[in-house]
């Protein structure tokens, strides 16, 4: 250390070397030895330490004190001595393993602290001389830091709290209780105090606006067209519906080449016939404008002011603008390589993306997962959820529907005639939907887009191998097929697609939507073609949860593993699943981290409260789980609750706070100013010194979030604030940045119920 003094030091002494009158703090000191790669420690030899302090043995090398092994090559002793200590002399010495009264003591002058800090010239080296070995020169590391007493007793009181063994118990209660009672703890009776006094509906409180927006048509919140565009690439052949009543105004030539038409840039075509020019097409990438009155009955306007043209059948279509074939190539942005990021993510989907990478520029690392299947099979379901998976564990990931690109272009009331194999003019629409959405997929891939789930039938091999073209050497695609033969499911589903589907929005009978869907249905089912080509996942009759079966032909990959074993215990069976912070507890009351306290007053009455919440809202559940953590918090606010199973998480444990466990903010802000703005700066990434992140939370969260998934009846999970905020929003679909934001507040319950509609939330204040 020499004989300059530290910031530290300086604090502890004034200008003619005595200590600072009223100052009370302590000196932590550590001793530490190191080995190189030319100086290894013998293996059967350990560093000590003695000196003239009686914590050192006072000289006497039989108490001589270990320093213990930290690391592969430094060995430490720490230990606490008074800031105006007695002036400590002390040596280094090897002592063998097997002889204890046997020693080598460090050549050289006694090494001496005073004030905490060295005297003389104490070398950076310890030397020894062993009997047959060549001396042996280790470098150490004297180190002396003031520490305040409250300091000390936080510390102290946190290695006491960590030092109570319950073994697998916490107050008795154990890690799982399949009966539900605790044989050391009876069930309590509320007191009037401590039950729910209303009903449960008194209780229920607005939910946030950006939460899940209930039962919605799952589709519509499938990505839009890239701004609204609605224009193909010079590679997508012309439909032949296009090349006849097309009305095209051409836009400004000094648009550049990347620019894409959207809804903005449509125009209503007005004047007499002859006012528009007629071209016919010299390519087969370019479109003929024809002059057609868009005021005659053939045309009409939709809700958004856009005038559309019913020329295949009674299927609308939006105008379309450019021609300019050398403004829609879509080749001009899907050959970069440069722009693909790493996964928002940490621990295995990290790990997972570098590994990737070090396979080099031709691993495909963008994926393309198709879907294929019948009308009511579920796909936009499964398509939906899977993207909410990808997106919580940090894979950039986009959900493209093409029945959404096919009503925005052509507009919502096709009959079912429009989807007959044998209406060319539906056929090629379809097509140039699909493709139209496709392309926005692979742009939005070569921009550092991961994953896009690609949502439609695709029941024919001419449609998928046009896809498969389509994403030649920009993405690896893989199939996954959804197969169901209950007829029940199917009914349900058909129930569900025309209550709200906006393609049967406009229809008000019932039965005449019916009979045109089973029509459609039937059209689809004459041209189906199962899926036997590439790499591909067949789930068959495994939507509801009962059995059923999955096959798998060519997947390989991490990130493919995993998709198959997150579909495997995915189901539409509905059930609520309960979140729930536990009771407030001491250190809550104080305003400090981590730990492991016991409930406050308030807490204590919130468990109770929570008990009869739990009995009355569960009351007709004939199978229920109540998930803890297993920290004593969360064990006790659910000991009451009683009748059904419970289990113990260690995956639900309150994220790591490292070394501030313990600490308050304010703390955090004096003693490590630089965590403390770390953390302000980027919550979701920041580590706590050994501790974690919320990316690392979110990772260890993942079997809990696939066993939720499997769970076919209700869940009540009691954690804690960071743990319910990553678990929030993945039901909430949320971005992970917004994680460490999401209102997690106490003594309130957040009621998701999951099912084939999607996501629903209810919320209960049981107290403040």
């Amino acid at each position: 250390m020499g004989n300059t003094r530290s910031k530290e030091e300086q604090m502890l002494f004034d200008e003619n070397g005595e200590r600072e009158r009223g100052f009370d703090k302590q000196l932590f000191l550590s001793l530490k030895v190191h080995q190189t790669e030319g100086n290894v420690m013998p293996t059967d030899y350990s560093p000590y330490v003695t000196g003239s302090l009686p914590c050192l043995g006072s000289w006497n090398p039989s108490k001589a004190v270990a320093l213990e092994r930290q690391t592969t090559n430094m060995w430490e002793l720490s230990f606490v001595i008074p800031a105006d200590h007695d002036t400590l002399e002390f040596k280094y010495l090897l002592k063998p393993k097997h002889d204890k009264e046997s020693y080598i003591l460090e050549d050289g002058a006694n090494r001496v602290l005073t004030g905490g800090r060295m005297d003389g010239d104490a070398p950076p080296i310890a030397s020894f001389k062993l009997p047959i070995l060549d001396p042996l020169e280790f470098p150490v590391t004297i180190k002396a830091d003031p520490v305040s007493p409250f300091t000390l007793a936080a510390s102290w009181r946190l290695h006491m709290e960590n030092l109570q063994s319950h073994g697998t118990m916490v107050r008795g209660i154990p890690d799982v209780s399949i009966s539900g009672v605790s044989a050391t703890l009876p069930a309590r009776k509320l007191t009037g105090s401590q039950a729910l006094e209303l009903d449960l509906e008194h209780y229920e409180i607005p939910t946030p606006a950006s939460g899940p927006t209930g039962a919605q048509y799952v589709a519509n919140a499938a990505e839009d067209p890239r701004g609204l565009q609605l224009h193909r690439s010079a590679s997508v052949p012309v439909p032949v519906s296009e090349n006849r009543n097309r009305m095209i105004k051409r836009l400004d030539s000094n648009v550049s080449r990347d620019r894409c038409v959207s809804i903005k840039d449509l125009v209503v075509l007005g004047g007499a016939e002859s006012s528009l020019p007629t071209t016919a097409p010299t390519t087969p990438g370019e479109s003929k404008t024809v002059g057609t009155d868009p005021f005659s009955p053939r045309f009409t306007q939709d809700h958004q002011g856009i005038y559309v043209d019913k020329g295949v059948g009674s299927s609308p279509r939006i105008f379309r603008v450019n021609t300019d074939v050398s403004l829609m190539d879509g080749d001009t942005y899907l050959d970069s390589d440069e722009t693909e990021d790493m996964p928002e993510a940490a621990g295995a989907v990290a790990a997972a993306a570098v590994a990737d990478r070090l396979l080099g520029p031709k691993e495909r690392r963008q994926l393309a997962i198709v879907l294929v299947g019948l009308p009511a099979r579920g796909k936009t379901f499964t398509a939906a959820k899977l993207t909410r998976y990808l997106r919580w564990l940090g894979h950039d990931t986009k959900h493209f529907n093409v029945g959404k690109y096919r009503r925005l272009k052509h507009g919502c009331s096709q009959s079912a005639d429009f989807f007959r194999a044998d209406n060319q003019e539906g056929v090629d629409a379809r097509n140039e939907v699909a493709i139209l959405a496709m392309e926005d997929m692979l742009a939005w891939m070569a921009e550092g887009g991961q994953v896009g789930v690609f949502d439609a039938t695709n029941t024919t091999n001419e449609r998928r191998n046009l896809l498969i073209k389509l994403a030649e050497g920009k993405c690896k695609v893989i199939f996954l097929e959804t197969i169901c033969n209950d007829r029940s499911v199917i009914d349900h589903n058909i129930r569900l697609k025309i209550q709200q589907s906006p393609d049967y929005s406009d229809i008000s009978d019932y039965e005449v939507a019916l009979q045109d869907f089973k029509t459609r249905l039937e059209n689809y089912e004459r041209v189906y073609e199962p899926v036997t080509e590439g790499s591909y996942i067949k789930m068959i009759d495994m939507v509801s949860g009962q059995g059923g079966q999955m096959q798998v032909s060519n997947i390989s990959g991490y990130l493919p593993g995993r998709i198959v074993f997150f579909l495997v215990n995915t189901h539409i069976t509905p059930r609520p699943i309960l979140l729930t912070r536990h009771g407030e507890s001491a250190d809550n009351v104080r305003g400090r981290i981590g730990g492991d306290p016991v409930l406050s007053e308030a807490g204590e009455k919130y468990a109770s409260k929570l008990s009869d919440f739990v009995e009355k809202r569960l009351k007709t559940e004939r199978t229920a789980s109540i998930w803890t953590s297993t920290l004593q918090r969360t064990v006790l606010t659910g000991r009451h609750i009683v009748g059904f199973p419970k289990v113990q998480w260690r995956a639900l444990d309150e994220i790591n706070a490292g070394v501030c466990d313990g600490m308050t903010y304010e703390e955090i802000k004096i003693d490590m100013p630089e965590e403390y703005a770390a953390r302000k700066l980027d919550k979701l990434r920041y580590r706590y010194p050994r501790g974690e992140s919320y990316l690392d939370v979110i990772q260890r969260l993942e079997p809990v979030i696939i066993e939720l998934e499997r769970q076919r009846s209700p869940v009540v999970v009691i954690a804690h604030q960071a743990i319910l905020r990553a678990l929030y929003a993945y039901f909430a679909d949320k971005p992970l940045k917004e994680v460490p934001h999401i209102e997690m507040p106490l003594h309130t319950i957040i009621e998701i119920q999951m099912g084939v509609t999607g996501v629903q939330e209810k919320r209960y204040k049981l107290m403040e």
